[in-house]
């Protein structure tokens, strides 16, 4: 096989005229990239800095969804309860199915892992939102209440620190959910 020699020539510019382009075009590089003059400029005001916008109120709660009693509140563990139990202790929120509101207080934890609690639900099928005051026992890393006065039995594990898997039953229904500590 045999090959013919291509008519088409390239032809390099001298050495001196590409250094000049390639020098030309790191000197607009550099001045696009540089800072502006900071001097101030005689008998100007100064810019002021733009302020934060002022923050946003908390929206309120959607219809239908958990909402804990505005008194609840949390009473820290005493020195004398065991870490492991302690963790419990605080406000959890989370979804049970991925739909389904749920928050968590842990009132208060005894030394020998003793809780009382109070359980806010959102719509959760035919169970309108409502609120539950119980108790439980901490056993190992799972948190089990006894049955709530709606009729539900409530069982939350710690995997680890700060999130809690919660099982739900009412009505030989079964909802599951992650929820995590949102106070203490």
């Amino acid at each position: 096989m045999a090959f013919k020699r291509s008519s088409v020539r390239f032809r390099l510019a001298p050495p001196n005229s590409l250094s000049l382009v390639l020098g030309f075009a790191a000197f607009a590089l550099a001045a696009c990239q540089s800072t502006p003059d900071t001097q101030p400029v005689a008998g100007s005001q100064p810019v002021a800095d733009p302020q934060p916008a002022p923050a946003a109120a908390p929206a309120p709660a959607l219809p239908n969804s958990a909402v804990l009693d505005q008194t609840v509140a949390v009473v820290p563990p005493a020195k004398g309860v065991p870490a492991r139990y302690a963790a419990f202790s605080g406000i959890w929120a989370g979804q049970l199915n991925g739909m389904y509101d749920g928050k968590l207080a842990v009132l208060t934890v005894s030394s020998g892992g003793q809780v009382t609690v109070s359980y806010a639900w959102g719509d959760l099928a035919d169970n309108k939102p409502g609120v539950a005051d119980g108790s439980g026992r901490i056993s190992g890393s799972t948190l089990k209440l006894g049955r709530l006065p709606n009729g539900a039995d409530i069982t939350a594990t710690m995997p680890w620190p700060g999130t809690l898997n919660v099982t739900y039953t009412l009505a030989g229904q079964t909802y599951t959910g992650s929820f995590v500590r949102v106070s203490q």
